[in-house]
Formats: structure tokens, C-alpha cells, sequence
């Protein structure tokens, strides 16, 4: 398992991708590869096992507790520390303050963002589509946090030139912050635009005193071998990025 570099020490961060050597496999399977969405018509159990598998891994590093979302595209955003409730908790952002803690986040091109301060005491997972990304989950996921955070991963998301959207879109970032217009280019087709949410999330990003922004050098859509992508194919599987304190 491979971690992100360049954090406070005892933090870990990381993506899971497509490809894995303990993938479980059921005879008519729909979908393939290491999926960690139950909400994808993918058999229930195959799934559970997976979350298994990866908790088994990430317990070698003293997690002792893992949380998952049911993520609404919302700007909801909670803190979990020793309680975890039965029922899945709705929203688009984690925090929590207690090592051992994997907070889990599930994408197939919108934009996985984990946060934490610079003492490696706090941090924070959240899910930014660009309908969150606007409406404020990033801000939301910074004011739930007790501490400033001072660093940000990006992990793998759909890049420009893969993500076409309409005029709405744009300008439900444009009229909230005009800076933003430069993370636009025309698209295709008329009244068509290519979005960079990586460029987004890292303009909210600094705008929040977030100082150091590591990651956002992947596409989800490109990377066929790496990553499940919405676009690039309907019918898939779900990646899930991950932060812990050890």
C-alpha cells in the first residue's frame, strides 16, 4: 500500500486504485476490479469483503476504526471521533480528532480532498463534485475542523480537458468568486466549458489560509488502468481515498 509523502508524522493518506492483488472476484460478476461502493449494483457481500481486505491492511498501521459515508453531494459535514453511529452517517466531509481513525471518502471523478494541521493532532477527508465544491463543502469541512489546517492533498479526480460542463456551471462559481474565471476554457460545443477542479479547489484552498497543496497531477477519466471513472464508463466502481493518524 502506498502512502502520500510529505505529511506531519503519524499522518497517512492514500488512494486505493482499480487494480488489486486481493480483489475478490463472484461467479457473473457486473463489475470489476477493487470497488468499495455498496450503491453501485455491485454484489453486497464482495463489497464488504473488500472494505475487509483494506481494513486488515490499514490495521497494520493501528487503525482501530474505519468510517464511511452515504455522500449526497451535499456541503454536510460531521465529526466523528469516538462514537460511530450503526446507521451510516449522510454527508460529504469527516473530521475527527482521534488517532487510529480512517475517515473514508468515495469518488469516481469528482475531487477527494484531505485536510490537517500542521501538528498532525486533526484531520479531515471530504467529497468535492463540483455541485459541493460551489455550494461550500470546503468551507464547511474548515469551520467543522477545531484547528486551522495548513496542508491539503488532492487525489485522483477527472482533469480539464476530460470534464465538459454547461454555463450554469461555471457561473455558480464565477458569481461567488470571479478569481475563478480562469479555471474555464471553452469547450467542444457552444456554451460549453472545461472545468479544472483542481484549480478550484486550490484557490478555496488558499483563500482559507491553507498554505502547502500537495497531489492533483492524476485524471480518473485518463488513467483507465488506475482509477473508475462516471464518465469514461456508467456503469463502475468506486476508488476510496483515506487519512488516519497513526
Amino acid at each position: 500500500m502506498e502512502f502520500v509523502q510529505g505529511l506531519p508524522k503519524g499522518v497517512f493518506v492514500g488512494q486505493t486504485r482499480i487494480a488489486h492483488p486481493e480483489t475478490v472476484a463472484t461467479p457473473n460478476q457486473s463489475l470489476s476490479g477493487f470497488n468499495l461502493a455498496l450503491h453501485v449494483n455491485d454484489d453486497a457481500q464482495r463489497v464488504q469483503q473488500h472494505r475487509m481486505i483494506l481494513l486488515n491492511q490499514l490495521s497494520a498501521f493501528g487503525v482501530d476504526k474505519i468510517t464511511w459515508m452515504t455522500q449526497t453531494h451535499s456541503t454536510i459535514c460531521h465529526t466523528v471521533n469516538e462514537q460511530v453511529p450503526f446507521v451510516a452517517l449522510e454527508g460529504d466531509g469527516l473530521v475527527t480528532q482521534r488517532a487510529g481513525h480512517a475517515l473514508m471518502m468515495m469518488t469516481a471523478d469528482c475531487l477527494p480532498v484531505v485536510l490537517g494541521n500542521a501538528e498532525g493532532t486533526e484531520v479531515a477527508n471530504l467529497h468535492a463534485g463540483w455541485r459541493g465544491l460551489a455550494a461550500g463543502i470546503v468551507e464547511n469541512t474548515v469551520t467543522e475542523m477545531k484547528s486551522q489546517p495548513t496542508w491539503a492533498w488532492l487525489g485522483a479526480a477527472i482533469s480539464q480537458p476530460c470534464f465538459e460542463v454547461g454555463a450554469e456551471v461555471k457561473a455558480a462559481f464565477c458569481e461567488k468568486y470571479p478569481e475563478l474565471e480562469s479555471a474555464f476554457i471553452a469547450g467542444q460545443a457552444e456554451g460549453k466549458y472545461q472545468a479544472d477542479l483542481y484549480a478550484i479547489a486550490r484557490f478555496i484552498l488558499k483563500r482559507l489560509g491553507v498554505e502547502t497543496i500537495i497531489g492533483g497531477d492524476q485524471c480518473s477519466y485518463q488513467q483507465a488502468e488506475d482509477y473508475f471513472s462516471h464518465r469514461r464508463d456508467a456503469k463502475t466502481g468506486r476508488m476510496a481515498s483515506f487519512v488516519f493518524m497513526q
